[in-house]
């Protein structure tokens, strides 16, 4: 009996002291949301996600803004986040509001830091983020129901 008690002490000491791997190095980031609140990208492992990558001037990005907010709210188990560039803050503020997209967070990515880590070249870009960190890019715009069938693949399976 008193066997069993030392090895059950054994496996619990040493899986408390199993070091966590760190996060994949496009994780290792944190940025600023476009309302100033530190994101950290490490928090975004383990879940599903979808990062957007938009600027505000693009012709494609205002076309599907509103297609983006829908299948965000439509999928709230999945953590969409914006990363905008390659403008000012207040034309990224202009932006969220005009399409009514407070719905998920929007990081201001001024100086492309967040782009660069995902290989961001184009916008709009879809990083489609698994649960183990792996990252699909898409780059153009998707239909709705392309996006649609995207997101619902990334759904942790019940």
């Amino acid at each position: 009996m008193r066997f069993l008690g030392v090895l059950l002490g054994m496996v619990l000491l040493l899986t408390g002291c199993a070091d966590k791997a760190p996060p994949p190095e496009k994780f290792q980031f944190t940025a600023k949301t476009l309302e100033g609140a530190e994101f950290r990208g490490d928090k975004l492992v383990g879940q599903p996600a979808v990062l957007w990558f938009w600027t505000p001037w693009c012709p494609s990005c205002n076309a599907e803004a509103s297609k983006v907010a829908q299948i965000a709210k439509k999928y709230d188990k999945i953590q969409f986040v914006g990363v905008a560039a390659e403008d000012q803050l207040d034309a990224m503020k202009k932006f969220v509001a005009d399409h009514q997209m407070n719905g998920f967070p929007h990081l201001a990515d001024l100086d492309g830091s967040v782009w660069k880590r995902f290989g961001v070249t184009a916008q709009p870009t879809f990083a489609f983020v698994r649960e183990d960190g792996s990252v699909e890019l898409l780059t153009g715009a998707p239909t709705e129901e392309q996006l649609d069938q995207r997101v619902s693949a990334l759904m942790p399976k019940a």
